[in-house]
């Protein structure tokens, strides 16, 4: 485990500095609060992104499986790593409905595009109509960073597993 430094986010995620929150209590040596777990939600990271999109600020950024990025241009895609899937969260710097449904348990997009890093290229691809375009506005050296970040960290039989089979899939099997 790395060391915590005073200026740094207190680990209890109670938002405030470390010197200013733990540090006191694990010197007088009283017990320390657990850090707070926080449910990782994907719905709120899609809403992180649409507001960097709305300010029109470049940004790339993962949890687990995805990849969040804006552009200067105000839009947002949210990208699915394991299946390479992508739906637009938002465009010209106005939020999109995301289609996410999620409880505690479970997470189910409707995806609209596939995507695909080509020569230093984003590309993606309409799932109703089949065409491709390429995202030229994307900043694509972050993406495949990311998603080659992902992939070194979770290993291939478990990134297998991430999605649940439809009953679709299954009748198809």
């Amino acid at each position: 485990m790395s060391k915590i430094r005073r200026n740094q986010p207190c680990p209890c995620r109670s938002g405030k500095k470390y010197k200013y929150c733990c540090l006191p209590r694990r010197q007088t040596g009283l017990p320390v609060a657990p850090p707070r777990l926080e449910q990782a939600s994907l719905l709120r990271e899609v809403e992180k992104i649409q507001q960097a999109a709305m300010r029109l600020l470049e940004c790339c950024c993962d949890t687990g499986v995805f990849v969040f990025f804006s552009t200067k241009e105000g839009d947002a895609w949210v990208l699915e790593t394991t299946e390479r899937d992508a739906f637009q969260a938002a465009a010209a710097g106005q939020p999109l409905l995301p289609p996410v449904q999620e409880d505690a348990e479970l997470i189910e997009v409707d995806w609209s595009h596939a995507f695909a890093l080509r020569r230093r290229s984003l590309f993606l691809k309409d799932h109703q109509s089949g065409m491709e375009t390429e995202l030229v506005s994307a900043p694509v050296p972050q993406i495949s960073a990311a998603v080659r970040r992902i992939e070194k960290q979770y290993p291939s039989d478990l990134l297998r597993q991430v999605h649940a089979q439809t009953e679709r899939q299954a009748a198809s099997a």
